[in-house]
């Protein structure tokens, strides 16, 4: 290859790399946020029902949810699929124990704080307060813990007894500001 052809092989290949590298986008650390943005992930969420959002929900509203947003990952009726199980029996002894929303979360507000902040998988966090209450509802009730139309809000879903909520060991870690 002769000096010119050689230098004209780096020169295209310096000007693709500088094209292509100002397309490329970093995360944007460092860079300021809006208010709108923190105040959508500043959220906590306590098994006691503190920092619930206002809303409401069934799971025969959380169906139709369910079956257009969750499916495609969860299965059906939350069998499983690539997202994993949702729905299933059992106790937590054994070597391979299936960890679903029934048989080891020990809070539903736990449940409500997951969903609303990761899911679903391709639009984390665009779950309105009254979608998440639905679709909370409705993983409780295919898990045999809520009825089809037992309405859940702030008030009812940290009433709700899930069936592992004993089985964790607590820590009682005082909270600044609260009193025992």
């Amino acid at each position: 290859m002769s000096t010119a052809s050689s230098l004209l092989v780096v020169c295209m290949v310096w000007s693709v790399s500088v094209v292509a590298a100002d397309r490329v986008r970093g995360p944007a650390l460092g860079q300021p946020v809006s208010e709108q943005w923190v105040a959508a992930r500043n959220s906590s969420i306590f098994p006691d029902g503190r920092g619930l959002p206002e809303g409401r929900g069934t799971a025969n509203g959380g169906r139709p949810i369910y079956e257009q947003k969750c499916a495609s990952c969860h299965g059906k009726r939350g069998e499983g699929g690539s997202g994993g199980h949702l729905v299933g029996p059992g106790p937590l002894t054994g070597e391979d124990v299936d960890k679903t929303v029934g048989s080891y979360w020990p809070f539903a507000t736990t449940i409500f704080d997951f969903t609303r902040r990761s899911m679903p998988m391709a639009e984390p966090g665009s779950l309105s307060a009254d979608e998440t209450y639905a679709l909370t509802a409705y993983l409780l009730h295919l898990n045999g813990i809520v009825a089809a139309d037992e309405e859940l809000n702030a008030t009812a879903l940290p009433r709700v007894k899930m069936p592992n909520r004993d089985g964790f060991a607590w820590i009682d870690v005082p909270q600044p500001g609260r009193r025992k």
